[in-house]
């Protein structure tokens, strides 16, 4: 690996489905390293490619899909090249996933301890009582109130916020190095949204395991991220610090999300929306894909796709925006607020920096 901190790094993933109607170019050409114990956010609109990204690390590509290109880097092996049986000893050792909908996770016939112990029989060689006393520790771990007695129980005698406490019990039980959360909190309500949200930032640091949290609530990602990969069209348009693209966005992409976005200060009775539909993958623009909906689109963008270009050594974003070239635009009155007070945060953080570096002067003399 390029640098020692990464547990994964994905490099040109280029991903294909067949169709009767021709090849739907799903991913195309994504990057990104994920780091030890950190959290990368991946946020798009349904459709941008963000399951597809995280099925193709799990090895759970359905059938009709092509890796057209690229590679998934773990422990110097490239995850593309490795058989089933490999990937069999991979999945739910060192790379685990919570899915969307904890009904469709668990086996509705089989009692919660067994399908939690099942891992560690599986991937560890554990016997079976050693194996369902782990499970009981982790039932307590994850929050299930009286774990004792409800070991024996099956998925239906839980609510929906237990049952996801649950599957994310058989995620962690091995202390997996990288999970994957797929939407993990979209099928609850806000309450017991939060908590689980909290419960996974508390287990992260328990067992320092690195998170990619898939999402399309920006919302969410503010409190559970470190990194964000804004995506669209099968590729990634913008990514850099949660602060960064949260508060200094460059992308019109992700402009049109955080306008769309609610917050406390949120006084309009309407939020504004991202126009038109994302383009039809099976034929791609030949330029940006997201110049049809961009009311700031420029000429080029209708004819060539755009580089990276760096804001910072931790923020880039693809847009002919950034060009030196480009005629200046104001972004939405939303994103101008939150620059400004991204601008306040940076002031504040360097006269603390600069108080502290003077009081440690201070303290040396």
């Amino acid at each position: 690996m390029e640098n020692k901190d990464d547990v994964l790094e994905v490099r040109n993933l280029k991903i294909n489905f067949k169709t009767y109607a021709g090849d739907v170019k799903a991913i195309r050409d994504v990057s990104f390293d994920l780091k030890k114990g950190e959290t990368l956010a991946i946020v798009g609109e349904s459709g941008s490619g963000k399951t597809v990204t995280t099925r193709s690390i799990m090895g759970l590509l359905a059938n009709n899909a092509v890796v057209a290109g690229g590679k998934i880097e773990f422990h110097d092996q490239n995850l593309l090249k490795l058989g089933r049986k490999q990937m069999d000893g991979i999945r739910g050792r060192d790379i685990a996933e919570i899915f969307q909908d904890p009904m469709t996770s668990l086996d509705p016939t089989m009692k919660i301890c067994r399908q939690i112990a099942e891992p560690l029989i599986i991937h560890k060689g554990m016997k079976r009582e050693k194996a369902m006393a782990q499970a009981l520790e982790m039932m307590k771990l994850v929050g299930i109130e009286d774990a004792e007695h409800r070991i024996n129980n099956y998925p239906h005698q839980f609510s929906g916020g237990m049952r996801q406490r649950i599957v994310i019990a058989i995620a962690l039980v091995n202390r997996p190095e990288i999970l994957i959360a797929d939407e993990p909190t979209t099928a609850l309500d806000v309450t017991i949204q939060a908590q689980i949200l909290r419960l996974m930032k508390e287990l992260q640091e328990k067992i320092n395991t690195s998170i990619i949290f898939i999402t399309h609530d920006l919302g969410v990602v503010a409190g559970m991220a470190d990194r964000v990969a804004v995506m669209y069209a099968g590729k990634i348009v913008e990514y850099g610090t949660v602060d960064e693209i949260f508060y200094n966005p460059k992308h019109p992409y992700t402009w049109g999300l955080l306008s769309s976005m609610p917050t406390l200060d949120t006084k309009s009775e309407t939020l504004p929306s991202i126009p038109g539909t994302p383009p039809d993958l099976l034929d791609p623009p030949k330029g940006d894909a997201f110049a049809a909906r961009n009311k700031y689109a420029l000429k080029i963008d209708t004819e060539k796709q755009p580089p990276f270009f760096k804001v910072s050594p931790t923020h880039y974003a693809a847009t002919w925006l950034l060009d030196p070239k480009a005629p200046k635009v104001t972004p939405p009155e939303q994103i101008i607020e939150r620059q400004k007070h991204f601008a306040q945060l940076t002031k504040k953080t360097q006269k603390q920096n600069l108080n502290k570096h003077i009081n440690e002067q201070e303290e040396q003399l």
